[in-house]
Formats: structure tokens, C-alpha cells, sequence
């Protein structure tokens, strides 16, 4: 098929499975965002803890890419990475950061907003040898976001290190590790008929959540 502007322009849905009511919502955004997940992953949506992050360097400059989440309580929202990494370097200097999570089949989305702080040595560690040993092994192989010659580097140096940890403990590298986003705003989006969808957002004011209904 061939995209034209007229293609895209037309393309659209009437999003009309669900609605969202304040009556509805959770008093606890946590415990809202804890339903909706579970109901994602009932409905058997691909990954549906894969999330956008998005950051910004000392500029201002934004950046975004899908990462997956990997815990959430209510202290925030975590997730795993290499700490030299593009998004680990923005991180360091500018610890805000924005979550989005969209499950199209069930026409909803999930922002959150908050600080970004690194998660103990001891969780990252107890995380990373959970893993996969292929993953663990990918962890230390890949050196995340720097110029590669070509694929056959990184393929060389990972079965160079699968040889040299062969029935061994394979060691958390120092600049692999995770984080967590403390949330300082929460919204839901519900997708409903005519554009009008319904949008609540929990602001964390002096320590309590307040929640507002949004325009959409």
C-alpha cells in the first residue's frame, strides 16, 4: 500500500470498549495502575510492560525509547539498563523522567512523570542474576548506545565471554544496574467515542494525591 499524506490523514478509530468514571477510580493511583495492568496482561497484549522513557540532557533536549518495566510498588516504578548509556548518561545529569505505557487493545494509556534515582547494588545484583545467562553475558558484551565497526564485533565478544564464564558466576558489571522513577504525577487515559476520552490525573501535593478530571 502506498502511504500518502491523504492515508494518514484518514487514519483513525472511534474508541468505544470502555469508559473511565471517577467513581471508578482507585483513590490510590498505585493500586489503579496495578488494575489496569493485571487487566493487560489478561487481555494477553505483547509485552505490556513495555514503556516508553522519556529524558531530557542538560539542554533540554528530549529523547525517548521502549524499555520494559520491571517492578512497581508504591515507593515507584523500576527498571533496568546500562548506567553508560545514552539514557543512563541523561539520567545522571537530569534525574526527571517520564513513563508511557499505551495497550491499544483495551484504547488506554498510562503517563508518569517523577524523579529518577538508582535502585541498591544489592536489588540490581539479585535482578541481573536472575536473568538468562545469554542476557547476563549480553549485559557485560554490549557496550549500550557507543559505534560498533560492525555486528561481528559484538558477536565475537559475546562467545568470547561465554567461553570465559562456562559453569561459572557471571559477575554484575559495575555500569549495569536499575532505577527507579518515584512518581510525582500519574495520568489514565481511557480512549472514548468522538475524541471525548476520559483523562484522570493524581498529583502528589505535601505527601497526598490529589486527582483532577482533564480535558482531553
Amino acid at each position: 500500500m502506498e502511504v500518502t499524506k491523504e492515508t494518514l490523514e484518514n487514519l483513525r478509530q472511534d474508541y468505544r470498549s470502555a469508559q473511565l468514571n471517577d467513581n471508578d477510580v482507585n483513590k490510590n493511583p498505585i493500586k489503579q495502575f496495578e488494575k489496569w495492568f493485571a487487566e493487560a496482561m489478561t487481555a494477553e497484549i505483547f509485552e505490556p510492560n513495555a514503556m516508553t522513557l522519556a529524558t531530557a540532557d542538560k539542554t533540554g533536549k528530549p529523547n525517548a525509547r521502549i524499555v520494559l518495566l520491571k517492578g512497581f510498588d508504591e515507593n515507584g516504578f523500576s527498571f533496568y539498563t546500562n548506567y553508560l548509556s545514552q539514557k543512563g548518561k541523561e539520567l545522571k545529569k537530569n534525574p526527571q523522567a517520564c513513563l508511557v505505557f499505551f495497550w491499544g487493545e483495551l484504547e488506554r494509556q498510562v503517563r508518569i512523570e517523577g524523579k529518577i534515582e538508582k535502585l541498591s547494588k544489592e536489588a540490581s545484583e539479585k535482578y541481573f542474576h536472575s536473568r538468562p545467562i545469554a542476557s547476563q553475558i549480553g549485559a557485560i558484551a554490549s557496550p549500550q548506545s557507543q559505534v560498533l565497526n560492525d555486528r561481528k564485533e559484538l558477536e565475537q565478544k559475546f562467545d568470547e565471554l561465554k567461553t570465559q564464564y562456562e559453569g561459572k558466576t557471571i559477575p554484575k558489571p559495575a555500569h549495569w544496574g536499575g532505577y527507579i522513577l518515584k512518581p510525582t504525577s500519574i495520568e489514565f487515559w481511557q480512549g472514548r467515542r468522538s475524541r471525548l476520552h476520559d483523562r484522570i490525573k493524581f498529583d502528589l501535593i505535601s505527601g497526598k494525591w490529589q486527582t483532577n478530571r482533564l480535558a482531553p
